[in-house]
């Protein structure tokens, strides 16, 4: 067989198989259930001034102070595991040490 007719026959079996493919593919997009897409609307509230947001955020603030302190922690921090800082040596960090770090800057 010459290599020229040969080519041609190749041309035609790939066109034949894409198109079956295709074929396939088409009807399955349309056979599928369609999603449909709700849009809501986003009702904005009341707005406030920035007075009333600082106002607010302060006493999220006041809130969370009085329910999450120090005095909460039942035991010394003890760094364990493969953490960054695991590897520290166990034993526990003072408030004095942190707050004279921060002060020294």
């Amino acid at each position: 067989m010459k290599p020229q007719a040969f080519k041609t026959l190749i041309k035609e079996a790939v066109k034949e198989a894409i198109q079956e493919e295709l074929k396939e593919i088409l009807l399955e997009a349309v056979k599928s259930p369609k999603q449909t897409v709700v849009e809501q609307k986003i009702v904005e509230g009341p707005s406030m001034s920035s007075s009333e947001k600082r106002a607010a955020y302060q006493n999220i603030m006041g809130d969370m102070r009085a329910q999450f302190t120090s005095q909460n922690v039942s035991q010394p921090f003890n760094p364990q595991g493969v953490m960054p800082g695991g590897d520290l040596p166990s034993g526990e960090v003072n408030m004095n040490q942190i707050m004279g770090l921060l002060n020294n800057k």
